[in-house]
């Protein structure tokens, strides 16, 4: 296992959860003014899609971690 590899992805999703946040408080803030949100809406989806991605990579190294420390 690569632990730096792993400390980088946890950031990764931690930093992208905390941005993901902001941008639904500023969708919503636009919702509630009125303001056409599709487009940001769309982006806020590939974010979700690439933070599943990071989840899962993640756990593919834990996987091969323990699996190295069983041997």
């Amino acid at each position: 296992m690569r632990p730096e590899k792993l400390d980088w992805l946890r950031s990764e999703i931690t930093r992208m959860r905390a941005q993901l946040r902001a941008q639904e408080r500023e969708i919503r803030m636009l919702q509630r003014a009125g303001v056409a949100t599709a487009s940001a809406e769309l982006l806020l989806a590939r974010m979700r899609a690439k933070v599943d991605d990071l989840c899962r990579e993640r756990d593919a190294l834990r996987k091969g971690a323990a699996a190295a420390t069983r041997s």
